[in-house]
């Protein structure tokens, strides 16, 4: 029986990757190990670790590893801080393989101490391609990796022309869209988001104007303008006049500009219309996603999740550019009246075709079976062609 420790570094992964871990943990001949750290331990920053225990899956390992500051020198010294702490985890647990998931920066930690200590690496979303610090990550995790389990043959493509095998390159789908693809045959909201999860904000319940879902993050490369762009976009959503539901940003260099913002903004406006979030279910997560009318921001749910829902979205600035992306997606910059304009465009339109680019819901088995069945190595030539 292999045994297949899986590393989770924030809430964002958890969603990546719950269904992988599933399926790992069902399969007759493999043994999950699950590792929890960072921010994803984290009560302000949506405390990941309780959904994990509530869905039924055992933590044997917790990385407190999350450097305060939020800036770019706390983000490389966690990252430090995790390489001397995962090296321990490992050397305990003694796993067959470790998966690291997608591209922040966290990950790199995971794959560095794998790669060093001899145990296959797997790594999933790789080839992808973004804006920020998270394209870097993610390129140099994937020539850490032994395996890649990717979203798409585009994604495959890529990884094959960066010099690794085709032999050890699977296209598998994208995790979270095996969540995307069950809440898709039950769209209905039912659940109050309010009454199950809290959160903060005047607004305390849902009309029939519907509502917007907004989630931006701080872009490394320009996280001294992080509370500038947030208020660009507050404003934006301000003057739209529905319902807001705002979740609050990951923990990049930058997030207490965005966070800043957000308080400030709360102190100065008329706020009746605006309700504030730390973190959701997954399942309750899509579905309060694709009952709204729009998703504005910067998130990556956007770009994957949001396409085979069909979910109208406005996506700001450049912490996605160059990915893959389907019809829904409508780019403008961090321009008040553009936001505004991008919002009415997508609210005219309404909901699109289900586009299946990033997976067709079976990942997680998929995921699962490449784990059980393709052979482990740490050997790498690479072929360039």
């Amino acid at each position: 029986m292999r045994k297949i420790c899986v590393v989770i570094t924030a809430r964002p992964s958890y969603s990546r990757i719950r269904s992988a871990l599933k399926a790992i943990q069902d399969h007759p001949e493999l043994e999950l190990q699950l590792v929890v750290c960072a921010s994803a331990l984290l009560e302000r920053y949506g405390s990941a670790v309780q959904q994990i225990k509530k869905d039924g899956f055992p933590i044997q390992a917790q990385v407190y590893m999350v450097l305060e500051g939020e800036n770019l020198a706390s983000m490389a010294k966690t990252t430090g801080i995790g390489l001397m702490e995962l090296t321990t985890v490992f050397d305990n647990l003694k796993p067959d393989a470790v998966v690291s998931v997608a591209d922040r920066y966290e990950t790199i930690a995971t794959a560095i101490a794998a790669a060093y200590m001899n145990i296959p690496l797997a790594h999933i979303q790789g080839g992808e391609i973004t804006g920020s610090i998270d394209e870097k990550v993610r390129h140099a995790v994937t020539k850490l990796s032994d395996l890649h389990l990717v979203s798409s043959q585009a994604a495959a493509d890529r990884v094959i022309r960066m010099g690794e095998q085709a032999d050890r390159v699977f296209v598998t789908g994208c995790p979270s869209i095996d969540i995307a693809a069950a809440v898709a045959q039950n769209r209905n909201l039912d659940f109050d988001p309010f009454k199950r999860y809290g959160g903060v904000g005047e607004l305390d319940h849902l009309n029939d104007q519907g509502y917007l879902v907004v989630m931006q993050h701080p872009v490394t490369q320009e996280h001294n303008l992080a509370r500038e762009q947030t208020f660009k976009t507050l404003h934006a959503v301000h003057q739209t006049g529905l319902p807001v539901l705002w979740f609050w940003p990951n923990v990049d260099a930058g997030s207490d500009g965005t966070s800043n913002a957000i308080r400030t903004f709360r102190e100065t406006h008329a706020c009746e219309q605006f309700h504030f979030f730390k973190n959701m279910a997954p399942d309750d997560f899509l579905r309060l996603i694709c009952n709204a009318r729009c998703l504005v921001g910067n998130s990556s749910v956007g770009i994957r999740e949001c396409s085979y829902l069909g979910v109208p979205v406005v996506n700001i600035g450049t912490r996605q550019a160059g990915r893959d992306r389907g019809a829904n997606v409508l780019d403008c910059a961090y321009d008040t009246d553009q936001i505004k304009s991008a919002i009415q465009r997508q609210l005219d339109h309404g909901i699109y075709a289900c586009d299946p680019f990033y997976g067709d819901g079976t990942a997680g088995t998929k995921i699962a079976e490449v784990l059980a069945r393709a052979p482990l190595s740490i050997d790498k030539k690479l072929t360039y062609s």
